[in-house]
Order: C-alpha cells, then sequence, then structure tokens
C-alpha cells in the first residue's frame, strides 16, 4: 500500500511555494492543528475552507455483538470526532462520472 505525504516534506512542499523557513512552516501547521483541535472541542465544529471541517457528535447508547462469542453487549454513549470532506475538495478528488 503506497504511503501518503508525510509531515516533513508536506512542510517542505508549503515553505517551497511560500518562500518560508521549514521552520516557519511547521509552527504553522503546528497552530492549525492546535487551533482546530481546541475549537471542535470548545464549539463543536473546525472548518478548514476548501478541504473540509471537524465535528463533535455524540452517539447514543447501544446494543452490540461480540463477534466471536456472538453474545449481545451494551456499548456505552460516547462522544466521538468526524471529519466531513467539502464538496469542492470531494468533486476534485472524485469527481462524479455522468
Amino acid at each position: 500500500m503506497a504511503k501518503g505525504m508525510t509531515k516533513t516534506a508536506l512542510v517542505r512542499t508549503m515553505a517551497e511555494k511560500m518562500e518560508l523557513t521549514n521552520k516557519q512552516t511547521s509552527a504553522f501547521i503546528e497552530l492549525l492543528a492546535e487551533t482546530a483541535v481546541k475549537e471542535t472541542k470548545k464549539n463543536g465544529e473546525f472548518t478548514i475552507p476548501g478541504i473540509g471541517k471537524l465535528v463533535k457528535a455524540e452517539r447514543k447508547a447501544r446494543l452490540g455483538r461480540n463477534p466471536q462469542t456472538g453474545e449481545t453487549i451494551k456499548i456505552k454513549a460516547k462522544t466521538v470526532v468526524k471529519f466531513r470532506v467539502a464538496k469542492t475538495a470531494k468533486d476534485t478528488i472524485a469527481p462524479v462520472k455522468k
């Protein structure tokens, strides 16, 4: 399986295109990630225009099944984070075939 772009490769690419140092670019990426986590935790969502949105969602308690034994188990309610891809990104990456 092919591996995607690493953080180092992303930093180098962005630094070259924006004419910044690798250190400045790395600090920007760290700040963006930190801000995304903090805002999602606080407000329930964080949007990166053109890419997508982080959304905090509540899952209800439900019944599940242990796949090994077939036994019914109770799954507790919990908070999860979902990522919704922006329509423009989705259409560019995987256009709808007509």
